[in-house]
């Protein structure tokens, strides 16, 4: 297979797993990649990736790094880091777009300057969270560098007590003003915007609702006004370029009807999309008339380094 850049590229190392909070949704997101990549054409090689994977990579000499990972490490521009040092071409974005997007915080201060509406937000010690309401309810509690919807606890307008995190939460959250709606998001290929899924649940939006069968329906394109729509994709075009993302990413908002334009905000992009039999990128891809198998040969032939 010709990589974009002229280069063959035949045996493809698909990292998944890994030691994140989302190891799990990794392997999942990792064999159904993998899989897809053989009836590409590929020779293909599942690595678990634990901390030998800069040895394993040297024995192994893929042409090609299918990077399956999700969460911290793996999404954080960690193990892109690892890649670059090898010069091992890679899928989705570099070093510098994947630790940006990783830090809620730091990609909200993009977001703002690249004139993206975004929510208020601050960064806080768990222990303060823990001992006052920070923001006025309705807020949302997560970490500042986690994906998935991982340790997101939701205290509702009217809440006497604020929240009581897990353990698993680190020493400091963030706190953001809950915008009430609907869930869109849009998936971004190369420099093209592919279209607006409206994600109906019948309750939070939760680790569960997105990667258990049933969790959440997608609706797939949206049924939302035109001028919605286009500020959808537009937004999340500007999102991916402003953070320097390559390859795939996705681009969530939140939606308030009743305020219609207003009422739109830029949650967060995630430059690791889930890739699983209920994910929404690859629905999308599907919808614009590229089936899985072709969505990952597309980011194979697209792989590089950033320098």
């Amino acid at each position: 297979m010709a990589g974009m850049s002229g280069r063959t590229f035949r045996t493809v190392a698909v990292l998944m797993g890994g030691p994140s909070a989302e190891r799990e949704v990794s392997l999942v997101t990792g064999r159904e990649c993998a899989a897809a990549l053989r009836k590409a054409g590929y020779d293909v090689v599942e690595l678990d990736a634990g901390p030998d994977l800069a040895a394993r990579l040297v024995d192994l000499k893929p042409d090609v790094v299918f990077n399956a990972l999700h969460g911290r490490w793996g999404e954080d521009g960690c193990v892109q880091g690892i890649l670059e040092w090898l010069r091992i071409p890679y899928t989705h974005s570099g070093v510098l777009a994947s630790a940006l997007a990783m830090d809620k915080t730091r990609a909200k201060d993009v977001f703002r300057t690249a004139g993206l509406p975004v929510v208020e937000s601050v960064i806080a010690p768990r222990a303060e969270v823990e001992a006052r309401h920070v923001l006025p309810p309705p807020y949302v509690v997560k970490p500042n560098s986690e994906g998935s919807s991982v340790g997101v606890y939701l205290v509702e307008r009217g809440a006497n007590a604020p929240p009581r995190l897990s353990d698993a939460m680190p020493d400091e959250v963030m706190v953001e003003t809950y915008v009430p709606g609907r869930e869109l998001t849009v998936s971004v290929l190369g420099d093209r915007a592919l279209c607006v899924t409206d994600i109906i649940t019948t309750g939070w939006y939760d680790y569960d609702a997105k990667y258990t069968a049933g969790g959440s329906h997608h609706v797939v394109p949206a049924d939302i006004p035109t001028d919605i729509e286009a500020a959808c994709l537009a937004h999340a075009l500007t999102a991916h370029r402003a953070l320097g993302c390559r390859g795939l990413s996705r681009t969530d908002f939140r939606w308030d009807e009743a305020r219609g334009m207003d009422g739109l905000v830029v949650l967060e992009t995630n430059t690791q999309p889930g890739m699983t039999p209920t994910s929404l990128s690859p629905e999308q891809a599907a919808h614009c008339g590229m089936d899985f198998p072709a969505l990952c040969d597309w980011l194979v032939r697209d792989a590089s380094c950033d320098r």
